[in-house]
């Protein structure tokens, strides 16, 4: 129920188009029953089953009153016009109120279709609202794939589920009172009877329904398993080939396929069950209702003439499909819920980096950054243990050391991407987690290993995040990246796209577009994750020229791979299994012979 409700809450803002939904759904109603309750005392007074009423009486909110003066108007219709053209006026008549009915009946689902569309689009807008704000642990522990099937398959799950359930809760319970009212005014004795039989009907249905969440659930963690492994597939794709992989990673799909194949089994079965299986209680209940009915009528022992049953059972039919409908929106609702849970996951995961509640602006880097004990881990061995370390304002610190000794943790700990376990960091003598987030951040600027490239064109790609950048200042950065030529030599030029990636660019071309990124974004402070790491001869030259650059007057954490380019750093740090090692100037460090004289002798051999 609870979850339901959440459903609901995303209707909220709709509650305008809601209100003109149920209005327009009960006024189809309305005219349905007009037209029902027309028919049965019209042909009872015309082949004169039925006595016509001579006078009008006082019109009353009474069914009684009601009910005379229609006889009595009926009875001058046919007094007036003859049988056969009031026969006629009668079925025109009906007509019209039958397209009263369905018109209303359009206006309705008319209100219904933003509803519909619109909580679709809040429910996936708070997802991706949510992914944004989680942090960088969360992808490191979570599949792409399961992450792209809650936000796409799921969602359209609750929307054919769950939110399509509320077009027969807004319209169906308001159809089934206004045909019971009118029923219980008929005959109380009936509808007290038929009210006996329906929970037991319901229960039935229940019983087939309940196992269907659990079921649903299952499935979708299948379905969540093929997006992964076709999103690992198209990702590596080239090894797949390289490797006369193919055969493997079919008999892989084929297995998770089978899996998500044998649960959908299930979950159709028990929903196609749920339609005749209602369709045959319904005939149970209506049968039970003609033989109880019609033993009353012929006994005398209820104010109902024979016309008056038929017209109860015709009325009582259309009862029928909102409680069939409302049967299946439970069947519906089940499987929707399992989509609701899986979403609920992304939705309810803690959020540990965020601002503080007196979160401190800040608009510019003046003093000095420090790593005041910093220890960190991601599970149980620490990844940092102690870290000490200043960075001045101006002054470029290097990190070096071999893969998976902690130096990217080290810098991803300063734009808050993860946070120590122990231990700050803190940036002008305020622990960075004091600041304002988004302040913080746009006082860095980031050039990774693996250069980020969205979609996109070059222009876009380069004014990411800023505003009201001109094409001169995106030309003017992109020469100082020596990006512009290449740039220049495309079709369209910065109007370029570049591809899913950056696909259709080098790895120096596209280390380039980011330098040029970082560049437009003018920070105070670089952080430089083994930029040329990847790269050849020629397009590091390029790239290093870029950062140098980049580089000038700014305050730079520089982690490196080759260390021919960071000879001229202020501050060397040699990172060795989480710790701080060796620390000093190029100089200072090679004549220590120790960690760094190692590393220099072994890149000097390759």
């Amino acid at each position: 129920m609870k979850q339901f409700l959440q459903i609901l809450q995303l209707v909220k803002p709709y509650w305008l188009r809601a209100f003109w939904n149920i209005i327009f759904n009960t006024l189809s109603a309305f005219f349905a029953i007009f037209s029902y309750s027309l028919v049965a005392p019209f042909l009872g007074i015309l082949f004169g089953t039925t006595p016509v009423v001579e006078h009008p009486v006082p019109m009353e909110l009474k069914i009684s009153a009601i009910k005379e003066n229609m006889y009595f108007y009926l009875g001058q219709i046919i007094e007036q016009k003859g049988k056969i053209e009031a026969l006629g006026l009668i079925a025109l008549l009906v007509v019209v109120m039958a397209l009263f009915k369905n018109g209303f009946k359009f206006l309705a689902n008319y209100y219904m279709a933003p509803i519909r569309a619109g909580v679709e689009k809040d429910l996936r807008g708070l997802l991706y609202r949510k992914l944004l704000r989680l942090p960088l642990s969360y992808y490191s522990d979570t599949r792409k794939g399961d992450v792209l099937s809650r936000i796409s398959s799921d969602v359209k799950e609750i929307e054919l589920s769950i939110v399509a359930s509320l077009e027969m809760l807004f319209r169906d319970p308001i159809t089934i009172l206004i045909y019971m009212f009118t029923l219980f005014a008929m005959s109380y004795q009936l509808t007290l009877f038929v009210l006996l039989l329906l929970p037991l009907s319901g229960w039935l249905i229940g019983r087939v329904a309940r196992n269907l969440r659990g079921v649903a659930m299952r499935g979708q963690k299948r379905l969540s398993g093929i997006v992964s492994m076709i999103e690992e597939t198209l990702t590596g794709f080239r090894i797949i080939k390289a490797f006369n992989a193919d055969e493997v990673f079919t008999e892989k799909f084929d297995a998770v396929n089978r899996s998500y194949f044998s649960s959908m089994k299930k979950v159709h079965r028990r929903r196609y069950l749920s339609q005749p299986m209602s369709e045959f209680l319904a005939t149970v209940v209506m049968m039970v209702l003609m033989y109880y009915g019609g033993r009353l009528v012929l006994s005398g022992s209820t104010g109902l003439s024979s016309q008056a049953f038929i017209l109860y059972i015709v009325i009582f039919s259309q009862v029928i499909p909102p409680a069939k409908s409302l049967s299946m929106a439970y069947f519906n609702v089940q499987k929707g819920l399992a989509s609701l849970e899986r979403i609920n996951h992304i939705l309810n995961e803690d959020e540990p980096i965020r601002d503080k509640p007196d979160a401190i602006p800040i608009k510019e880097f003046r003093d000095k950054i420090e790593y005041d004990h910093v220890w960190f881990r991601y599970d149980k061995d620490w990844v940092l243990r102690d870290i000490m370390l200043t960075i001045p304002r101006g002054k470029t610190v290097a990190l070096v050391g071999e893969s998976g000794g902690g130096k990217s943790t080290i810098a991803d700990l300063l734009p808050r991407f993860i946070e120590p376990d122990k231990g700050a960091v803190r940036l002008d003598g305020h622990d960075i987690r004091d600041y304002r987030l988004e302040d913080l951040r746009n006082l860095m600027g980031i050039v990774n290993q693996q250069p980020i490239l969205f979609n996109d064109t070059f222009f876009n790609n380069i004014a990411m995040g800023q505003e009201g950048v001109t094409l001169e200042d995106v030309i003017r950065v992109a020469k100082m990246a020596n990006a512009h030529d290449f740039i220049m030599a495309t079709e369209h030029g910065y109007d370029t796209n570049v591809g899913e990636g950056g696909s259709k660019l080098s790895g120096g071309q596209k280390q380039r577009i980011s330098i040029a990124r970082a560049l437009l974004k003018n920070p105070p402070i670089l952080i430089l994750d083994e930029a040329t790491s990847s790269l050849d001869t020629e397009s590091e030259k390029l790239v290093q020229e870029a950062i140098e650059k980049l580089m000038k007057n700014r305050t730079s954490l520089v982690i490196a791979h080759r260390l021919s380019t960071i000879r001229s750093a202020d501050e060397i740090c040699v990172v060795h299994q989480g710790q701080i090692v060796e620390r000093g100037t190029h100089e200072e460090l090679m004549a220590k012979k120790g960690y760094y004289h190692r590393l220099q002798r072994l890149q000097s051999v390759e």
